[in-house]
């Protein structure tokens, strides 16, 4: 089984690869790092990952539950910002998204 980082162009994609390499070690599995940034993701010198860049074209929800739906993940880790109350009633927000819709446990990463 493999661990799935959904890393954004944020402090908090970099959280959730930190998150998920941390988990990985963890549990003694492989790290999957879906690159949803614009340029090329750097990862620590020595860390156990593989990189994927998404695909052109589409949007960041669609790209990670394709990702989902491809691969043996067994969890599904993303970084998440500190948001109001009245912030958390907006709906449509990506990290939302895939905390309903993600067909595996999802680990929410916090700076």
């Amino acid at each position: 089984m493999t661990i799935l980082a959904a890393v954004t162009a944020d402090d908090e994609g970099l959280a959730a690869l930190e998150g998920a390499l941390v988990e990985g070690g963890h549990r003694n599995t492989d790290v999957v790092a879906l690159n949803l940034r614009r340029e090329a993701l750097e990862v620590p010198a020595g860390a156990r990952v593989t990189v994927i860049d998404r695909t052109l074209g589409v949007e960041d929800g669609d790209a990670v539950l394709e990702r989902l739906e491809k691969d043996e993940i067994e969890l599904l880790v993303i970084g998440v910002r500190r948001r109001s109350p009245v912030g958390k009633a907006f709906l449509g927000d990506v990290a939302q998204r895939l905390l309903l819709e993600a067909p595996v446990p999802v680990l929410a990463v916090k700076l």
